[in-house]
């Protein structure tokens, strides 16, 4: 089966093809605030597109963009005291939110271009627009005309008469149309748009932002041209993926699409998916709203595992909630896979696994899984019944284990099972599995069971606060205690 995608241009399922190398843009961030899991949704999704086309055998070129120039980050200009320009406050979200992309486990992208960097060629992109009659000088400013470009609206179904106005307030006044955008604005940010963003009050000296030279005047960039430039700087003119938040279909997207192809006469690209929203308490994950919880404090709170199960948990182009339900599922989910991981790695290193052992359930329920699995991801990535066919695999590992405890393991089945974990679940899902059968890992395991000696001996002269100290401190550093008639067992998160 090929892979089927839900393609927000076609407005249906389509089936993906791509020549050779898949290039696939992914709209990055504007560096204004710490990286939440609202954004991150989006990198957990390309991260995921990317692994499995790698897994599909395509050589993928991922290219995500870092917005550096914006009025939201001039809005901060300030706010601290090594914050003296709009480039110092880049710099400084730039790395919250490379440290919050390695945090999840994502592969690299090809590069990671920033606006400040791609103006030459923003400028380029302009002037191409304005010689072939798609824009137009007004005040020093440069506006794409949208009546110009007849499939204008194709992306968001809208009619171009009935489009509102785009851009500031104090733009209209030079637009032929209002629904004409900017591709270059005269001057620095405006004191209303720095205002507008502002966290506190700047006072009389509200910053401008950085500002470069160009035929019109001394400006600043358009948003929307940027990733046009940037995409096709390093990805050519046609992409195969563009991809996207959902919020970002129109104006952004729909406006990238009118100046490319305007500007190349080439289709900008091949397949659009977007992805939904993140909402908490009922509404959009935003800063701007304040109920947002960041990818640092998420990770060390929940681990990157949880947090990659919880995404796995709904489709990338529906919106998906954040709550104690969901993320009490995520975590009941991981926990049996990497519990299970553990027990199969475990059997598969012991004696007591054979050459000639053979249990047929188990080999075909590995078999299943892989089948299953590739089924559903090439259904529009449908990574809950990707996560639900290794939870399949979970049950027959199980089942074998404990059949066989005082028998023999059969090796080729849990080898194959183990490589399915890792290959399925790690490799394209993106979960880290960690074995207990390492030497770093067995020697831990031999201090956290004196520690819980010492523990059983306080419990027994009756130091039961003592005792409990003991297994808090514990499960501080990642080690599940569970009492039982027996004694005490763990467990390495």
């Amino acid at each position: 089966m090929s892979l089927v995608v839900t393609d927000t241009l076609a407005d249906e399922r389509v089936e993906f093809t791509a020549d050779g190398d898949v290039t696939l843009y992914v709209c990055g961030l504007t560096v204004s605030d710490d990286p939440h899991l609202g954004h991150a949704r989006l990198w957990f999704h390309a991260d995921v597109l990317h692994r499995w086309l790698d897994h599909l055998g395509y050589d993928v070129r991922h290219v995500e963009n870092v917005t550096d120039v914006n009025e939201k980050i001039t809005a901060r200009v300030g706010e601290r005291d090594a914050w003296a320009a709009e480039r110092d406050v880049a710099e400084t979200f730039t790395a919250t939110v490379f440290d919050a992309m390695r945090g999840l486990n994502l592969k690299r992208a090809e590069v990671y271009p920033r606006v400040t960097e791609h103006v030459p060629e923003i400028r380029e992109l302009v002037e191409t627009l304005v010689e072939k009659g798609y824009a137009y000088e007004s005040n020093g400013s440069v506006y794409f005309d949208v009546t110009a470009f007849e499939e204008y609206g194709k992306l968001s179904n809208q009619d171009v008469e009935e489009l509102e106005a785009q851009g500031e307030p104090d733009e209209r006044s030079e637009k032929r149309n209002p629904s004409d955008f900017a591709l270059w604005k005269a001057g620095g940010v405006s004191e209303t748009a720095a205002r507008e963003h502002a966290k506190h009050d700047h006072g009389a000296e509200t910053p401008e932002g950085e500002t470069w030279d160009s035929p019109w005047s001394e400006g600043r960039p358009g948003w929307h041209v940027e990733c046009s430039a940037m995409s096709t700087t390093h990805l050519g003119d046609t992409l195969d993926i563009h991809m996207g938040g959902r919020d970002l279909v129109f104006p952004h997207h729909e406006n990238e699409i009118a100046q490319s192809e305007a500007a190349t006469g080439e289709t900008f690209a091949r397949h659009w998916l977007h992805v939904g929203l993140l909402e908490m308490e009922g509404e959009k994950m935003s800063s701007s709203i304040g109920n947002f919880w960041t990818v640092p404090d998420a990770l060390a709170e929940l681990g990157v595992n949880v947090v990659r199960t919880f995404y796995a948990g709904a489709a990338y182009r529906s919106e998906q909630a954040l709550t104690e339900e969901t993320i009490a599922e995520a975590e009941e989910r991981w926990e049996r896979l990497s519990r299970t991981y553990d027990r199969a790695v475990d059997a598969l290193d012991s004696t007591a696994a054979r050459a000639k052992a053979e249990d047929e359930a188990l080999r075909e329920a590995v078999e299943s899984a892989r089948d299953d699995f590739a089924t559903v991801m090439n259904d529009d990535l449908n990574l809950r019944e990707a996560t639900a066919a290794l939870l399949d695999l979970t049950d027959a590992v199980n089942r074998h284990i404990d059949a066989n405890s005082d028998s023999a393991y059969d090796y080729r089945g849990l080898r194959e099972a183990v490589e399915a974990f890792e290959t399925l679940g790690g490799g394209v899902l993106g979960l880290q599995f960690e074995s207990t059968s390492d030497g770093d890992v067995d020697l831990a395991g031999e201090l956290v069971e004196l520690v819980l000696d010492v523990r059983a001996a306080e419990r027994e002269a009756g130091n039961y606060e003592r005792a409990d100290e003991l297994r808090d401190a514990l499960q501080e550093v990642g080690v599940e205690i569970e009492d039982g008639p027996d004694g005490a067992t763990y467990r390495f998160e």
